[in-house]
């Protein structure tokens, strides 16, 4: 189904969809960054520790600690003052905390605090986001635009890779080594900070809050277009909210406590909870580290591989978002994906303990299994990186979308803590069996996703009601029509009175910013 309106309401759609999406690679750029400085000379030498599989889990758990607060706490600070303002605010604070971590304290302690604010900030970023993608992209594109979080994930992971590998490579072991990387945060945090002045609120959360006119004007602004299709969408937000306040009675907790809605927290949980347990996100944090089991202990090397790694990450899930996203289904992708992945990380593990450990030398043994980390990862960014963002902010009715988002992304970062914190452990001591330790977590997805998941593709958002058969469901298609007919049976007798026809009485049009809802 192609994206139908006016050339600069597509744009629009696009470039804002994108755009919001900057807290993704934010996400992946710091995410992929961590893992680099780590291996450096420059960074053990100016703070001066010694044990460094504890450095290694405590520096990348921290931020997800603060990250996971602030993205379970942030909800009433979105549903208070909007998307737009809440974003701008998280990456402020993400800002504060990077300039912690760089400057020249040499103490692990102000580094670490640094830590915990950026993630105050990023958990707050990313929490929002989502929903804030959703309730202002059209439907047809909802999944593309949701899976740009995704996108520029495997962007941020790519640059800061490829950073990590140059500073290595092309600067003397200094403090600017590993300043450089973690500095240059404050670049797109600024970027989306001060980009989002240039961009309207929520249509969604301003319709929740009875600001119409705002709520009008941000919807045509963004659709470049006030004509009859626009206005029945907007007519169909107002028949959804109207319906969910008739259903609920204005009750946050009975609304949380409805059947459907404790069925969709569950299930955000899980698809969260399984993007994590595909070991994916644990090999972008610690890619050095894994592709040392595979390849020996080059760190220039396994810096190298990990630098190709992050490009061919960025390259497939590019193609899953541009070509795929919105031909397959969520539900099947997921399933399915988990299995060959599950497949992949036994042959890994299978191949690496069945072969001698490469002595610097490259061997076929470790160029196949490298191969295959690489084909698991395509996998990946088909499914389980991109689809879980969109899946989980466009289920949820929007006056609870910002706690459903909220449990969403929370969850992905309370189990990016427990696994980012586990694995270094992991890998001291099970070796490669670790690459089987997630193979048996992708199968349990596979089955998991397979009788609980529900399809939500090409669905609009109050669609999703009748979908998980929730009390404020509505005929929307025949709100929809009917929304239509009206606004063109209004243009039909404008032209006949512009014609002379109807003996001169003035047609009322319908004005959808102050009029009530087409019930």
């Amino acid at each position: 189904m192609g994206l139908k309106g006016t050339p600069l309401g597509i744009f629009r759609a696009y470039f804002f969809g994108f755009f919001v999406c900057t807290a993704g690679f934010l996400f992946g750029y710091d995410t992929g960054i961590v893992g680099g400085i780590l291996t450096f000379k420059s960074y053990q030498n100016d703070f001066g520790y010694g044990d460094q599989t504890t450095v290694n889990a405590v520096m990348v758990s921290l931020q997800n600690v603060g990250a996971f607060i602030a993205a379970l706490g942030i909800f009433p600070v979105s549903e208070r003052y909007g998307r737009k303002i809440t974003v701008q605010v998280a990456m402020t604070l993400f800002c504060v905390g990077v300039i912690l971590q760089v400057v020249p304290s040499h103490s692990l302690v102000c580094f670490y605090i640094g830590r915990v604010v950026s993630g105050l900030g990023l958990g707050a970023g990313t929490a929002v986001v989502p929903a804030y993608n959703a309730e202002m992209a059209p439907k047809e594109i909802r999944g593309m635009l949701g899976s740009g979080m995704q996108w520029l994930f495997a962007l941020g992971v790519m640059v800061s890779y490829w950073i990590d590998y140059g500073v290595k490579v092309g600067l003397p072991v200094s403090s600017k080594q590993w300043q450089i990387p973690v500095g240059l945060q404050l670049v797109p945090a600024a970027v989306l900070g001060l980009g989002l002045i240039t961009q309207p609120e929520s249509v969604r959360w301003l319709v929740k809050k009875e600001r119409y006119d705002e709520a009008w004007a941000s919807l045509t602004w963004m659709r470049a277009d006030d004509g009859d299709a626009v206005k029945a969408e907007f007519n169909e937000i107002r028949v959804g909210l109207a319906e969910e306040l008739r259903a609920t009675e204005g009750l946050r907790k009975r609304e949380l406590l409805e059947k459907s809605n404790i069925y969709r927290l569950v299930l955000v949980f899980g698809i969260f909870l399984g993007q994590q347990c595909t070991g994916m996100t644990a090999l972008a944090y610690f890619g050095p580290q894994f592709f040392k089991l595979i390849v020996g202990d080059d760190t220039n090397q396994s810096l190298l591989i990990t630098g190709l790694f992050g490009a061919e990450k960025f390259v497939m899930v590019g193609i899953y978002i541009l070509f795929f996203s919105e031909k397959w289904g969520r539900k099947p992708t997921l399933w399915i994906s988990a299995l060959l992945m599950a497949t992949c990380f036994i042959i890994v593990n299978v191949v690496t303990e069945t072969t001698p450990k490469p002595q610097g030398e490259t061997t076929s043994a470790g160029i196949g299994t490298v191969a295959m980390i690489f084909l698991t990862n395509s996998v990946y960014q088909f499914s389980w990186g991109p689809l879980p963002w969109p899946y989980t902010a466009e289920i949820f009715p929007s006056r609870i979308r910002e706690v459903g988002t909220s449990v969403a992304v929370s969850t992905q970062w309370l189990f990016n803590f427990l696994f980012s914190l586990v694995t270094p452990y992991m890998i001291a001591s099970w070796g490669s069996y670790t690459f089987t330790f997630y193979a048996v977590l992708d199968v349990i997805m596979a089955v998991m996703v397979f009788f609980f998941a529900k399809e939500t593709k090409g669905r609009s958002l109050e669609e999703m009601e009748t979908l998980f058969e929730s009390r404020a469901a509505f005929d929307v298609e025949a709100v929809r029509n009917k929304a239509l007919s009206v606004y063109r049976e209004g243009a039909v007798e404008g032209e006949r009175e512009e014609d002379g026809e109807g003996g001169g009485e003035e047609v009322e049009r319908v004005d959808v910013k102050a009029s009530k809802a087409v019930p």
